[in-house]
């Protein structure tokens, strides 16, 4: 009988609480024997220079953010002995996210989400955009607050 889950995806953010969401998709990874991957989507920065009287200037502000999130994702695998397979991607994060679990047959979405207050603040957007917007199963995580 085939394993129920064979790729499962852990979109990370660059903070602490990341550390709970890869926990838990490394436990199930286990317990499943799937193939991991860890993916950090980065926001383009958009500067709006409309109503500038000069141009632009050549500034290069969406690179540091992708090195920033290749750097965390290889710390955090080795922190945690990981050998998943790691992708930085700028973009949209919630399109991105679900364009990435399509293009690469994940069957398990591991996101983190946090415990606030109030049914809009249930799963939070990115968890909430991705639980009604991908076709394969979505296990959220609630991050819990450290004291």
């Amino acid at each position: 009988m085939a394993s129920a889950y064979q790729h499962i995806l852990v979109p990370l953010d660059v903070s602490d609480e990341a550390r709970q969401v890869l926990d838990r998709g490394q436990d199930l990874a286990r317990r499943y024997g799937a193939r991991l991957s860890l993916l950090h989507v980065v926001e383009p920065v958009i500067i709006d220079t409309s109503y500038d009287l000069i141009g632009p200037l050549p500034i290069e502000i969406d690179e540091p953010l992708l090195q920033r999130g290749r750097d965390f994702l290889q710390q955090i695998a080795r922190e945690f002995r990981l050998d998943a397979h790691q992708d930085v991607v700028l973009g949209p994060v919630k399109g991105t996210i679900l364009d990435y679990a399509q293009e690469n047959q994940v069957d398990l979405i591991v996101i983190g989400t946090h415990g606030r207050h109030g049914v809009k603040r249930l799963l939070g957007s990115t968890a909430n955009a991705v639980l009604h917007g991908t076709p394969c199963d979505v296990h959220a995580v609630r991050i819990r607050e450290k004291d």
